[in-house]
Formats: structure tokens, sequence, C-alpha cells
């Protein structure tokens, strides 16, 4: 049997079928066009599984399952996006519709964040753990949580929003309403807010450079700090700090056995976890007195974009 997995995003609906080895066989994508009503989304995530259903010569009968992530809060017992912020699906029953547009019976929903620590726990850097948490440092901060081997939500199916905790008290604004939260300090919006803010103080710095005619990223502040712009440097080590006391938070709360960081920032590599780690270790419970073995291992996420596709194509088998 063959399942598929649905990754819909604010601007792209990537799919994936997979085999039972957590192997993707195919994929694609279509642009989700978020101006449009939800049944003109589903119309085209359902026309994209038949496609790649014809193209890996199968049948919809050797579909076991198709599992969607998406954005929002989501009811995964009545296959419903209650809401969803950047797209127009409100108390929409996601997983009837596509199951009706499709024929394919079993449909299962989670919310994207989720099911990417799914995926990572099962395929990628946090496979064989029992316990583990993602974080996306992306657009926004993203948590995905992993106990005993399931999908943590809450009772309400909203848990899981680790960047909405605050770790600057009346800090800098949040898209949520609050201040000072951990996504205010740490996806790579506020990484290019915080270069940004650096750059217009400092002219001389060679952020300016790296920007690429003032098209400031993620990576800019990195790119100038390696050729040892002292501006630039000020940057990531303010950005180190934050991710620190953020990562050292979760750690404390939940001493999972793997805490993989994903999203664009991480592809930094060992730029961004060399230095990172003694920040880290230096604010967990116990710190420097606890042995290394009992400590939690903090990796960088393995599968990329995929994550949400094999966590997705996974849930059917976590939410019977």
């Amino acid at each position: 049997m063959y399942y598929i997995g649905i990754d819909l995003g604010g601007t792209n609906i990537a799919i994936g079928i997979v085999d039972q080895d957590k192997n993707i066989v195919v994929k694609g994508s279509v642009p989700t066009g978020a101006s449009r009503d939800s049944e003109a989304i589903v119309a085209d995530m359902a026309s994209l599984c038949l496609s790649l259903i014809a193209e890996a010569n199968l049948t919809v009968a050797q579909i076991a399952y198709a599992g969607i992530a998406a954005p929002g809060t989501i009811d995964p017992v009545t296959r419903t996006i209650v809401y969803a912020n950047n797209l127009p699906f409100r108390s929409f029953a996601i997983g009837k519709r596509l199951s009706e547009l499709t024929g394919i019976a079993r449909i299962y929903i989670e919310n994207d964040a989720n099911a990417a620590a799914l995926g990572e726990a099962l395929a990628g850097a946090a496979k064989g753990s029992r316990y583990s948490v993602m974080i996306t440092l992306g657009t926004g901060v993203g948590g995905g949580i992993i106990l005993e081997n399931k999908i943590y939500s809450g009772f309400n199916y909203a848990g899981a929003e680790l960047g909405h905790m605050v770790i600057k008290h009346g800090g800098a604004p949040c898209s949520c309403g609050r201040r000072g939260c951990f996504e205010a300090y740490c996806s790579a919006t506020a990484l290019v807010r915080m270069t940004k803010e650096k750059m217009e103080q400092r002219p001389d710095s060679l952020m300016w450079k790296s920007a690429n005619g003032g098209k400031v990223s993620g990576k800019t502040a990195f790119a100038a700090m390696r050729q040892g712009d002292e501006a630039a440097t000020q940057v990531v080590e303010e950005y180190l700090d934050y991710l620190a006391c953020g990562l050292a938070n979760v750690i404390n709360i939940f001493q999972p056995n793997v805490l993989c960081i994903g999203g664009g920032v991480c592809g930094e590599g060992d730029n961004l976890l060399r230095p990172l780690l003694p920040r880290i270790f230096k604010e967990t419970y116990g710190g420097e007195t606890k042995d290394p073995a009992g400590c939690t291992r903090v990796v960088i996420a393995t599968l990329g974009n995929d994550a949400g596709i094999i966590g997705a194509a996974s849930l059917g088998d976590y939410q019977e």
C-alpha cells in the first residue's frame, strides 16, 4: 500500500506519494492561490493527487489513506480546518471534501508544524526517539511536539504554539498580539528586522554588500560576519542569545531526546550550531553539571520541505 502526504501552504500545495518505508515515490506541487475560495483550492489539491497516482502507475485502491498538513487551528477528529490566518478556510471539512473528489476513503489532517515534527521523528533527524520537539525558524517560529511517539496538541488541538512564549517581557510586538514572543526575536522575519536596524545604524557595514542591492534576508548578517564585519557579528550574537533562550526553555519544559531546528536560517549549518549549543546548555536546568548522556541532542532537521509530506502521509497510523 501507498500513502499520500499533502503539505498545504500559503504559497504552494506540495503533495507526495509515500511508500511503507517512508520514501517519497513521486511528488509535485501547484500554487495555492490563497485569494480563491476553499472549494477551488481543494479541487486543485484533488486534481494533483489523482495526477500523481497516475504518474506512479498506481490506482486509488492502492492508496491506504491521504494526510493533510495544514496551517492554523485543526480539528483532526472532524477532519476540519477550523481557522487558517492566511487561507480562506473557516470551519471547512476538508477531509470529507477531498474524499469526495478523489475517492480516497480515509483522509486525516493535522497542523503543519505537528506533521513536520512527526516526519522528522519517523524518518529524519529525530528518528528512533520517543520524545522529540521540532522548532521551525521561518516567517514565524513553528513548534511540533512528539511525546511517546504521538503528536501532542492539547485538549483543543491548538497546542504547541511554542513561538508564542515570551522571552522578553514587554519586548518587540508579535503578530499574535503579545510582546516579546520567541517568534518576534527568532524567526527569519525577526532576523531580517534586526539586520535592517543595524544596517541603518552602520552604513559602513559589509551587510550592505551582502544584501545584494538592499534585498536583506536571514543570510545577510551571517554572510557579512564570515567576512569579519563587526556590525554583522553583533546582529548574529544577539540573535543567537535570543534563540538559545527560547530553545533552552523548550528543553527545560519537555526534556526531549532530540530537539530539531529547521527552516531557512538553519541553512547556516555548523555556523549556527557551533556557537549556539554552549549558549543553550548554559541555560538549561542543571547546566554544566548534567551528564552529557542525559542531555537533549540538538540537531538541524534533515528532511527539509519533505518533512510535512512524510508526516502527513503517516497520520493514519497515529489518529486511528
